[in-house]
């Protein structure tokens, strides 16, 4: 059972995950498609399942928070989260080791659709990868820092493997999804 600092933590990232790819709720977005959205919103509900099996997994307990929780706290404690992700994931995706992983999957992106515009590829793999580092730092980095070594060990076992090869999928899924969401609001917009 999740602590009710969990229980706020899980509801700050639901909305957090927005504010970092999109910089506001996705109902907000000028989607024509609303099959897109409903796939980004249920792909990050999944996500945020299995946030809370992990969480229950390491018996993570949050920081606890000193104020009450209501809709308009919880929205600013989102958006300064994802704030300081998206920060954060600006400087992962600029060292080096950022650089030779874009490199990497921009090469595989153009040996397997040679008709690609390089350009748009490079685009599109800078978004991804940013967006997988900003996910990841509001999930998953947050939680390892308010955790102990003995705790996050049990990420190590079988069980702590399967949620984060489950992790990893959905965290895909959604990036994609945020994507294919961002591309089609870019032609709208235009």
């Amino acid at each position: 059972m999740l602590s009710k600092d969990g229980k706020i933590r899980v509801l700050e990232n639901f909305y957090a995950i927005d504010y970092a790819m999109f910089g506001k709720p996705v109902t907000k977005m000028h989607s024509c498609c609303p099959a897109l959205i409903e796939d980004y919103v249920n792909t990050k509900g999944a996500l945020m399942s299995i946030m809370i099996e992990m969480y229950k997994l390491i018996d993570h307990v949050p920081t606890a928070i000193a104020e009450t929780v209501n809709s308009k706290v919880l929205s600013k404690m989102a958006k300064s989260s994802a704030t300081i992700a998206r920060e954060n994931c600006k400087k992962l995706v600029v060292t080096d080791k950022g650089r030779i992983d874009i490199k990497t999957v921009v090469k595989e992106e153009l040996t397997k659709n040679p008709d690609s515009l390089m350009e748009e590829v490079v685009k599109e793999q800078i978004r991804a990868k940013a967006f997988s580092l900003a996910v990841d730092n509001l999930l998953i980095a947050r939680t390892l820092a308010e955790s102990t070594a003995e705790q996050t060990a049990k990420l190590n076992e079988w069980e702590g493997k399967i949620v984060e090869d489950a992790y990893k999928i959905l965290r895909d899924n959604l990036v994609e999804a945020a994507i294919d969401i961002l591309n089609i609001d870019d032609v709208i917009s235009d």
